[in-house]
């Protein structure tokens, strides 16, 4: 443990608290929206798809891609989707699973009838634009 005291003048970063209830960025889509926080040095983003949502049709037009290619690594907080690349081997990501997706071209689409909700630590700034 340490004493605060001891970092002394100008050693105290300055803290920086941000909430999803108050995105610095909100991009929307069908059935879809993802929401940005800024930080320094990082963009940490909020996923949350309602059922039927699928990258490849909801995302697709915006980013002017047939499939995603932002590489991703987050957490799924509920609800469950997939992934899939071109070698058509799906992938189910449900509640609790921390994912890493590599940057290679890949679709993705709820499963069931419950809001699929990750958060992205990697990708976040470049993800539906």
């Amino acid at each position: 443990m340490y004493d605060i005291d001891q970092l002394g003048p100008g050693k105290m970063k300055d803290l920086i608290i941000k909430r999803f209830q108050d995105p610095d960025e909100v991009r929307e889509f069908e059935k879809g929206r993802f929401e940005l926080l800024t930080l320094p040095g990082m963009t940490i983003g909020k996923a949350t798809y309602r059922p039927g949502w699928k990258w490849s049709k909801d995302v697709s037009p915006l980013s002017d891609t047939s499939f995603c290619n932002v590489e991703h690594l987050g957490m799924v907080l509920s609800g469950c989707a997939t992934v899939v690349f071109s070698d058509d081997d799906i992938t189910t990501l449900i509640e609790g699973d921390v994912f890493y997706v590599p940057p290679k071209p890949h679709d993705s689409w709820v499963v069931g009838d419950e809001d699929y909700i990750s958060i992205h630590f990697l990708g976040a700034d470049s993800y539906a634009t």
